[in-house]
C-alpha cells in the first residue's frame, strides 16, 4: 500500500523534473528574436527528436505516478471500509 504512494509520488515528480529540464533547454536555447539555434542541421533534427521522446516519457511517468496514487487512494479507502465493518461487528 504504501509502496504505491512512493512510487506514485517518485514517478510524478520525475515526469515534471523532465519536462522542465527540457523545456528549460529548449527556452535558453532561443535567440532574442525567439528563434533557436543550432550548430548544424544534424544537432537540430537529433536534439528535437531526443526532446519530443523525452516529452513523452516525461507524460508517461506523469500518468504513472497519477494512476499510482489513485491506487493507494482505492486501497486506503478499502482499508478503511474494512476496518470499520470488523469494529462494528464487535
Amino acid at each position: 500500500m504504501v509502496a504505491s504512494l512512493v512510487i506514485g509520488i517518485l514517478f510524478l515528480v520525475l515526469g515534471m523534473a523532465l519536462r522542465y529540464w527540457i523545456n528549460r533547454r529548449k527556452f535558453y536555447r532561443r535567440s532574442p528574436i525567439g528563434a533557436e539555434s543550432f550548430s548544424s542541421y544534424e544537432k537540430s533534427v537529433g536534439i528535437k527528436f531526443i526532446e519530443r521522446v523525452g516529452k513523452w516519457i516525461a507524460y508517461a511517468l506523469i500518468i504513472f505516478g497519477l494512476l499510482s496514487l489513485w491506487v493507494y487512494s482505492r486501497e486506503k479507502n478499502d482499508n478503511e471500509k474494512q476496518t470499520k465493518a470488523v469494529e462494528s461487528t464487535r
